[in-house]
């Protein structure tokens, strides 16, 4: 009977932790994660942490503190200051794509594709995804490359591809 009443514990325990692991929305996924701090800093600085908490569905390509690191270090603490709030909303919604696409999804279109299927961003503009030497990319407005370097990280309202360089809009 012990033995049992261990085993249904466990199961109930490990449903409610998958079950509130999935309740957590992108935003919070990002702040949960050390690898997000300067994403984190940078949503707060826009004021996009509240429409990022909404019901989505969105894909976020989410750059690490490492990708941040690559970008000129004035020109990012230039981005920071409130006053340049437009500019940094413009850059971190260009790492938004107002739908659901999970890694299964991305590869499908880029067969269909013959490798590069453009997206649509949040902030209007287009990224291309393509297929490279066996990775996958994203080329931004101005031919700079970013790898994809994990995917499908699911959240209750969308999903979080990681990439290795900040994409910059025109």
């Amino acid at each position: 009977m012990k033995k049992l009443v261990f085993i249904l514990t466990t199961f109930v325990a490990l449903a409610f932790s998958n079950t509130a692991i999935a309740q957590k929305t992108i935003v919070d996924i990002a702040v949960s994660n050390d690898n997000f701090s300067t994403l984190v800093t940078a949503l707060k600085a826009a004021d996009l942490v509240g429409a990022l908490q909404g019901d989505g569905p969105f894909t976020v390509f989410a750059p690490t503190n490492d990708a941040f690191a690559k970008v000129d270090a004035d020109a990012l603490a230039s981005l920071l200051q409130p006053e340049n709030k437009k500019a940094l909303a413009n850059v971190l919604t260009y790492h938004v794509i107002p739908s659901k696409l999970m890694a299964v999804d991305v590869v499908a279109a880029l067969k269909a594709n013959d490798g590069k299927v453009e997206v649509k961003a949040l902030n209007g503009q287009t990224l291309t995804v393509m297929s490279k030497d066996g990775k996958i990319w994203l080329k931004d407005q101005a031919n700079n490359y970013s790898e994809i370097v994990a995917t499908d990280v699911a959240g209750s309202n969308g999903v979080i591809h990681v990439i290795d360089t900040v994409v910059m809009p025109k």
